[in-house]
This record gives C-alpha cells, structure tokens and sequence, in this order.
C-alpha cells in the first residue's frame, strides 16, 4: 500500500480514507439501485427517470434525473412511454357554429369538482372495438365517472356523466368540458347536464390541447395498460381498463404535477387542508 500511495502522491491514510469512503459509495449505489428497479417494476414498468427521482427525493434520497436516468440505462429500464403514441375519437363537424363556449380557458382551478373534463377512447379486443368514456376531475386528476359500450353513442357519454354524479354530486354551476364530438352535442346529452345545472364548455375546433386533461390520461392508459397486449374478448378488456383506472391509476400512480402523489392521496391532502372534496 505503501508503494501505491508514493506512486498516486497520497498518503498511506488518505488512500485508507478514499478506499474506506469508495466501498460505502459502491454499497450506496447498489442499494440505490435496488430501489430504482423496486419502483420501477412496481410501476409495472410505467415510471421514466423523472417520476422516479421524483419519488426517491420525496422519501429523503439524493436523486437527481441524471443519476437516476443514468442508473435506469445501465440496468435496460426503460419506461413504456417511450413507445406508442395515442389518439381520441369524436365527430365535431356539426358542432362549428356560435355557441360552443369554452369556460376553462385561461382559467385557474383549486377546489376539487369545481371543473371536470371528459373524452371518448377506442380499444381494440379480439371481439372487436370497444369504446370507453370517463369523466375526470381537473384539480385532483381523478376519475370519478366512467362507461363502456359496443357502440359509439350519446348514451355511453350519458352514462359516463351519471356515474360520476351518483358518485360525488357536482354542485349546481360545476363546468363539464369536452370536445365538440357529437356525443357531447346531442340533445340528450346536453339536456341532462342542465337537469342537474351543469355548465358545459366546449374545446375550440382543431384544438385537442383545451382538453389535454382527458388526452393525457388516455394516452397513459394506452400505453400503461393496452399496447403490446392482446384482449380475447371485450369483457376481458373491460375488466382490466377497470382494474387499472381503479385500481392502479387513482390509489398508487403517482403524478409529478401533483408532488408526486396519487389522485387519491392528493385529494385527501386537499380535504385535510380544508378543501372540499365530495
């Protein structure tokens, strides 16, 4: 040890200091390791670099993304995020004209169930397309409301709006936005919101980016859940979008633009702040 130091120019016990303090670095980062492929797996795969050095820092580790992304490289973990792209599904062509009004825009929202944005996917089995509709809340990120159907009706977004009601009673004058899609425009649809005094707002034409509320959450349920998998039947399809929104979505993913928390602990923070949540 001595003939290393003199040819490194350090002493006998600054080596022994260096070595010492290397080996308790190399424990550190495998047990850090450790917990990066923990969080990750247990995301099923889901969480990139930024979520998880997220949630590291919030339980008290030193974790920049570049550490993390780097260690997430080294060990092939890669988020399936990284994959797919997704789209919406709705018919806005008849719905062009004056009276469509957009009531969010530029507007900041801070109680739960205040606003509530809702959108219309497309899911593929091996019995054919299933759709699917929910109505998330703008504030907590949860979804409170959802349906699904063989076929693309008023009545699935109708049902949609009434689970969410049985469910958590939105207030008179509460705002239920959408896109312009014709389901959202029907008769129907629109008549039942005003039973329960519900204001409706609309995206403008061509702008997906006014309802990036249900946008994100439909393509993370895309890409978390549905893609690289195959779905027999309808029902089976049914029972695992269910279980992941459930399940998954609203009581164990956590959400950056919520201080990495759950929609559920958010909200639960939110009632403990004085908060309405219903």
């Amino acid at each position: 040890m001595a003939k290393w130091a003199k040819y490194f120019q350090v002493s006998r016990s600054g080596y022994y200091a260096y070595a010492k303090h290397r080996e308790a670095r190399e424990k550190e980062g495998a047990a850090l390791k450790g917990l990066v492929r923990r969080i990750f797996e247990g995301s099923g795969g889901t969480y990139g670099p930024d979520r998880v050095s997220g949630i590291l820092r919030k339980r008290g580790h030193k974790a920049s993304y570049r550490r993390i992304g780097g260690m997430m490289a080294e060990m092939g973990l890669s988020s399936i995020h990284n994959r797919h792209k997704a789209r919406s599904l709705t018919d806005s062509r008849k719905a062009r004209g004056e009276g469509y009004v957009n009531l969010v825009k530029g507007k900041n929202f801070d109680k739960p169930l205040q606003a509530v944005c809702s959108d219309i996917t497309y899911l593929k089995s091996g019995e054919g397309w299933l759709y699917q509709c929910v109505v998330k809340d703008i504030v907590t990120k949860r979804i409170i409301g959802e349906a699904t159907s063989e076929t693309l009706k008023k009545g699935l977004v109708i049902r949609a709006f009434l689970n969410a009601q049985a469910r958590h009673k939105l207030a008179p004058g509460a705002i239920f936005h959408s896109d312009r899609g014709s389901q959202y425009t029907s008769k129907g649809f629109m008549d039942t919101l005003k039973l329960y005094g519900i204001a409706q707002s609309f995206s403008r034409v061509g702008m997906p980016g006014d309802n990036a509320w249900a946008e994100s959450f439909f393509a993370t349920l895309k890409k978390e859940c549905i893609h690289f998998r195959h779905f027999a039947t309808r029902e089976r399809l049914r029972a695992t979008i269910f279980a992941w929104t459930g399940g998954f979505y609203s009581t164990r993913r956590v959400q950056a633009g919520l201080g990495y928390m759950t929609p559920q602990e958010y909200a639960a923070s939110l009632r403990a702040s004085g908060s309405r949540v219903a």
